[in-house]
């Protein structure tokens, strides 16, 4: 048999993932998050603080997350409890709460930032028309974790995103909750997504008595 020229092994060139870790990033834990928030809070960046945890709070993607609008997330003078957003892997609506904190944190950002209802909330550094790339996402995450202490190629955006839903999960055990939250089509990919096994199952019903 022969070998494809295409080969990165024949071209002795490195394989994309080789030394990395491809496989699915850890959610934080609560210590963790309080461990970021801090940091962010002693370097005065209220930007990231305010990302950050929108990111835990809405369990998007970040591709939806980089592209919300300020209208999004405020009615008026008020920053919504609620926010709907239509994901773009789906083209489906997925719609998350906005908590006491995280809605406190979004004013103080919006007061610095400005702008109109029609603008996104995370504009680009290059373009303060459009908003913030997924690559400058992904290395902002990387040196909050870094910052931490934690290895970032352990972590990623997909951290954020499963964070929340990893928590509900481990609270209640409800995988059709974290389904809708998490806007998957399948309820087979939420399964995956969150790494349930025989050991989850098996301590759900230890919990369980009838």
């Amino acid at each position: 048999m022969g070998y494809s020229r295409y080969d990165p092994a024949m071209q002795r060139r490195p394989a994309w993932n080789a030394g990395k870790n491809v496989g699915t990033k850890r959610p934080l834990t609560q210590k963790q998050i309080w461990a970021i928030r801090f940091h962010l809070d002693r370097e005065g960046r209220l930007r990231d603080k305010a990302l950050f945890d929108l990111a835990i709070d809405s369990k998007l993607r970040g591709c939806d997350l980089v592209k919300i609008k300020i209208g999004d997330v405020v009615a008026g003078a008020d920053s919504r409890t609620r926010a709907i957003v239509i994901q773009q892997k789906t083209n489906r609506p997925v719609q998350f709460e906005i908590t006491a904190d995280v809605r406190s944190t979004l004013l103080s950002w919006l007061e610095r930032r400005g702008g109109s209802t029609s603008d996104y909330l995370f504009p680009s550094r290059v373009d303060p028309a459009g908003h913030m790339s997924t690559r400058q996402y992904a290395r902002l995450v990387d040196e909050w974790v870094t910052a931490i202490g934690l290895r970032k190629a352990e972590y990623g955006t997909h951290s954020l995103r499963r964070t929340k839903a990893a928590m509900i999960y481990r609270a209640t055990g409800n995988i059709r909750a974290i389904q809708i939250l998490l806007g998957h089509t399948k309820i087979e990919n939420t399964v995956r997504y969150l790494g349930v096994d025989v050991e989850d199952a098996l301590l759900l019903a230890e919990r369980t008595e009838i």
